[in-house]
């Protein structure tokens, strides 16, 4: 049996306009002895099936959806098909996804469906950070999954922001697949390369999320002496 979080009367309103977080005010009554990380059933004050979650019982969002589909199993297959989609997309919209110096962010969160984790590719290394007890508690299969998405053999960890203190989970930084990356990796974004530093860095090395930002900023400053 899938352990169950019920709901305050009213609380579920969130949940069916598709918020993927519940804070522990909202829950009524935890039946089972769910692991942090670990699945559980969101159920309404009435009983209906509402979503099923990571449960995390150190944060004040006590829960976060993975799926409001009642047929969708939370296993190995549905990380796979997360995983997919969301670098098939990146594939789409970016035209220098195959360039050896590609760098981009290839999954983002909730964005796309996975709360917590963040994964971006610099050349032909990966690197992420699992930020909540849920992508913690399934990032060996993650990690193995990636490898099998992208064809690469490298993952460095970089979870150490301090959301993962609310999470009750300890900062973790290193190779997680393959070897540690040189001390440098270069980038091509926007035509330009950049030398970044993945174990360094900031966030994950560069501000790859800002990507469009940066493109922006360039054309701002185009003929202009910028200091």
């Amino acid at each position: 049996m899938i352990p169950t979080l019920t709901l305050r009367p009213g609380r579920e309103k969130s949940l069916l306009r598709r918020h993927p977080w519940i804070f522990s005010g909202a829950i009524a009554r935890l039946d089972g002895n769910p692991a942090s990380g670990e699945t559980v059933e969101l159920l309404g004050a009435d009983g209906q099936f509402l979503a099923r979650a990571a449960y995390s019982p150190n944060s004040q969002i006590r829960a976060r959806v993975w799926t409001f589909d009642p047929s969708e199993p939370v296993d190995t297959d549905f990380f796979r098909s997360r995983i997919h989609h969301a670098i098939s997309t990146r594939q789409v919209l970016f035209p220098d996804f195959d360039s050896p110096f590609a760098a981009m962010r290839l999954i983002h969160a909730e964005s796309d469906g996975l709360p917590g984790l963040i994964v971006d590719r610099y050349a032909d290394i990966l690197v992420l950070q699992s930020l909540t007890s849920g992508t913690e508690y399934w990032k060996e299969t993650i990690a193995d999954l990636l490898l099998e998405a992208t064809s690469l053999t490298t993952i460095y960890e970089r979870s150490e922001a301090d959301v993962r203190e609310l999470e009750g989970l300890s900062p973790k930084a290193g190779a997680l697949r393959g070897s540690p990356p040189q001390s440098q990796i270069t980038i091509l974004e926007n035509d330009l390369k950049f030398n970044v530093n993945l174990e360094t860095g900031h966030k994950t090395g560069f501000y790859l999320d800002q990507r469009l930002n940066h493109r922006h900023l360039r054309d701002l400053a185009e003929g202009r002496d910028v200091h």
